[in-house]
């Protein structure tokens, strides 16, 4: 398929353009930049550093991605950004590439990020995410497959880690870091129940909703601290199944710990 390149907009030499692309007025296209088959960028974009897209995504009016970080301890070299494939990206969303040389910021397929949302530096974001508008990312955050994340400025603290298949509702403040398959929310976000309803959507069935409801009373409902938790699941007749060893794991790895449960 031809490229399709509307004459305002701004495509450096250098960048790799791939079969089926179409860039939109006004938007600017840096040297070290690779878009893959099929991309659709709309107007006034702005497309920069050493980043790489995917393909048969779509890019809207005003975002910024692959601009330096944030972060005041960049000191130089040549940090990127990666994106993969079917990513839809809305207006004013803004991607920031990773802090060091040699690093990047990723993002993996098929994720949906709504207006105004913000990824900083050195982010890792799964795939099937669904961030509603205003969700922001502070750098060094890391996001399991299958999240949904809710609106109205919904903030993630730097360094926290999200697991799969869970949910974030809107307007959250989240400092720690939220497990799998449970549901956050609050300023700051506690963990409320088990994301039922996203987790059925999503294909469970009833004996893989046990296991997580189990888990969800074991480490929040049982007046148990942290370990005791993890000890009484790993040593419990639900250990061998694939939630709760994936549970068990991320609460064993967590650095910021993981949220409270809710009274």
């Amino acid at each position: 398929m031809a490229i399709d390149i509307h004459p305002s907009a701004i495509v450096d030499s250098g960048a790799e353009i791939g079969d089926g692309v179409s860039i939109g007025p006004f938007t600017v296209v840096g040297p070290d930049v690779r878009i893959g088959a099929n991309t659709k960028i709309w107007n006034q974009a702005m497309l920069w550093g050493s980043t790489t897209i995917g393909e048969d995504c779509e890019i809207y009016p005003f975002t910024s991605i692959g601009m330096r970080t944030q972060d005041l301890k960049f000191e130089g070299g040549n940090p990127g950004t990666r994106i993969g494939d079917r990513n839809v990206i809305r207006e004013y969303v803004s991607i920031n590439s990773a802090t060091n040389d040699g690093e990047c910021t990723e993002i993996g397929n098929d994720n949906y990020f709504l207006a105004y949302c913000h990824v900083g530096h050195c982010c890792k974001i799964g795939n099937h995410l669904i961030a509603s508008n205003g969700a922001t990312f502070a750098g060094h955050v890391i996001v399991g497959d299958h999240v949904g994340i809710g609106g109205g400025g919904t903030a993630i603290h730097q360094f926290c880690h999200i697991g799969e298949y869970s949910f974030i509702g809107g307007c959250a403040k989240v400092e720690q870091d939220i497990p799998p398959f449970m549901l956050g929310d609050g300023h700051p976000a506690k963990i409320r129940m088990f994301n039922k309803v996203g987790l059925e959507r999503s294909g469970f069935d009833a004996e893989q909703l046990r296991v997580i409801k189990y888990l969800f009373r074991t480490f929040y409902r049982e007046g148990l601290n942290r370990q005791q938790a993890i000890d009484a699941v790993k040593s419990g007749d639900m250990a061998d199944q694939e939630e709760a060893k994936n549970f068990i794991a991320f609460a064993e790895s967590s650095e910021r710990g993981l949220a409270a449960g809710s009274k």
